[in-house]
């Protein structure tokens, strides 16, 4: 539902009721909307989801703090390392899923790499030296590991072994997203055509120049059978392409994402995610040690909303629904797909919004039917 109007809401685990409050006064009133869904976090509030060894309690401790920003779900997401590096994080991360009272906020786990592109700029903040060719046996590693929990992967599509084993992956009931490429148009398409559906964090994880035409981003933007997913934190893009880019995908295409790291909502200062040394500086954003190269970020879902209203110029609702429906669909959450309506999941955040300044602030989360956080 998408009202505007005062309505109340009935249910447990489920919405049973939404009901409109003929006659009430909106004026002053909290927003009630459905929970935030973030596909692709790393790491949050002191929590790394790439390290194999993550404890339970910190684990436990990042997803709390994400139920503050209003986000009731989220892909924890392993990015390149070794074979056992992964294996390892990826069956933790099933252990908190399938422990935690917190765990059914992990509705799935999401593999960004390794079989991303070598090269500098693409390849991001991803250790070079564990970057590998798309191997379909490892990915049957990583399923037995992770219970059959790996809902998504991001692989580069210049590896000749990439349509086939997106094939496999899809076939698998996988989504399949493309990123931290050298990819051409030809290789970009062919994996579109094995069942790719998704662009990682488009306009990052790319070379800093490239030709203006053809180039892997315009590509992207120009293939209407792909979605993308955005980082929106006023430091990962510019406005002018996001704006751009929002126009050429069209809302209905478009997901917000954080890329968190484990530094998100911590104190400014140094941290190490994995083998990687990282800053987190007085600016928000995060750093490779001693350098500007960005490793992720600090982002939150409720920021996140702001800033598409703030930098984009997007209405409320379309900032909503990029933090919510549009990643349900592309992630494939079910319970999710509809909004605030009979049969959904009962996952809610309620909110202020300053109309004024184009920003919300979170009042409650509630997970489930569970109330999770209260300001």
């Amino acid at each position: 539902m998408r009202t505007g109007a005062v309505i109340e809401v009935t249910g447990s685990q489920v919405i049973e009721q939404v009901e409109e409050m003929i006659g009430a006064d909106a004026a002053g009133l909290p927003v009630l909307a459905p929970g935030f869904i973030d596909i692709q976090i790393n790491g949050f509030a002191g929590a790394d989801y790439c390290a194999p060894a993550e404890s339970m309690e910190a684990i436990a401790h990042s997803l709390r703090a994400q139920f503050s920003t209003g986000t009731t779900r989220c892909f924890p997401t392993v990015i390149t390392g070794s074979p056992e590096s992964m294996l390892g994080a990826i069956a933790n991360l099933r252990r908190a899923k399938e422990t935690l009272a917190e765990g059914p906020a992990m509705e799935g786990f999401h593999i960004e790499g390794p079989y991303i592109s070598p090269d500098d700029g693409p390849r991001g903040a991803h250790p070079r030296q564990w970057v590998r060719r798309p191997d379909i046996e490892e990915f049957k590693r990583w399923q037995d590991a992770a219970g059959g929990f790996i809902k998504l992967i991001t692989i580069s599509p210049e590896w000749p072994e990439a349509p086939r084993y997106i094939e496999h992956a899809v076939s698998e009931g996988v989504v399949i997203s493309i990123g931290h490429m050298n990819a051409n148009a030809e290789q970009i398409a062919n994996c579109v055509r094995a069942g790719a559906t998704l662009s990682t964090h488009l306009g990052n994880g790319a070379h800093g120049e490239m030709r203006r035409h053809p180039n892997y981003l315009w590509d992207q933007l120009a293939e209407d059978r792909l979605n993308a997913s955005f980082i929106v934190d006023g430091i990962h893009l510019g406005a002018a392409f996001l704006k751009v880019a929002l126009r050429a995908k069209g809302i209905e295409r478009s997901v917000l994402v954080t890329d968190a790291v484990m530094p998100a909502m911590c104190a400014p200062g140094p941290y190490t995610l994995g083998e990687v040394a990282v800053e987190l500086r007085a600016d928000e954003s995060v750093v490779l040690r001693g350098g500007t190269r960005l490793a992720g970020s600090s982002l939150r879902m409720d920021r996140g909303v702001t800033k598409l209203m703030q930098i984009a110029g997007l209405s409320l609702i379309e900032a909503l629904t990029m933090a919510t429906v549009n990643p349900a669909r592309v992630g494939r959450v079910s319970g999710r797909l509809r909004g605030i309506n009979p049969g959904d999941r009962a996952d809610l955040v309620l909110f202020d919004f300053d109309e004024k300044a184009r920003a919300i602030s979170v009042r409650e989360t509630w997970m489930g039917g569970e109330r999770m956080f209260a300001a």
